[in-house]
């Protein structure tokens, strides 16, 4: 036995799958299975081909309405030169107005991760910078030989990020 909906959403009842057939072909329509777990399983008449093509109108439109989110990356040194770190800040800044985050990244070589603070210290400048067109997503933090920090573009009408000594951030 299982229930049966007509094409036009109307319930007729429970009928024996043979008859259910039956009746779809005699219609020039498919018996398509919608919900199995039910007790009786639900069917319902449709057009299986026209079935298929709105299912995947409704794929293309959710797919339409998605924003990819792209992260883009910034290297720097901790000696890097003042000239080569505005350049690199105003690549950040237009990521940031094209709306992709942006991970800054300071990377150290041999005994240079002895003094982080200078890493810390050029991630300070450069958010400092960036002002109230970012938020800190993720506060810098060390990744071996690697200190990073993570910044989105920042939302108008919603309050931004304030600074801290620390270089972390925290919401208004």
């Amino acid at each position: 036995m299982i229930r049966v909906i007509d094409d036009e959403g109307k319930m007729l009842g429970l009928f024996q799958v043979p008859d259910a057939v039956k009746i779809a072909y005699d219609k020039g329509l498919d018996l398509i299975e919608i919900a199995p777990d039910s007790n009786p399983p639900t069917c319902k008449f449709m057009d299986y081909g026209k079935y298929k093509y709105q299912q995947k109108k409704k794929a293309t439109e959710s797919r339409k309405k998605q924003t990819v989110i792209v992260v883009k990356e910034i290297q720097l040194r901790p000696n890097t030169d003042q000239h080569d770190i505005d350049f690199k800040t105003r690549h950040i800044q237009e990521f940031l107005k094209e709306g992709n985050k942006c991970r800054i990244i300071v990377m150290f070589r041999g005994r240079e991760v002895t003094h982080a603070e200078l890493g810390k210290a050029l991630l300070n400048k450069i958010i400092g910078v960036l002002g109230d067109t970012c938020v800190i997503e993720q506060p810098p933090q060390m990744e071996g030989k690697r200190l990073s920090v993570l910044v989105a573009p920042a939302i108008p009408g919603k309050p931004g990020a304030v600074k801290t000594t620390g270089g972390e951030s925290r919401k208004q």
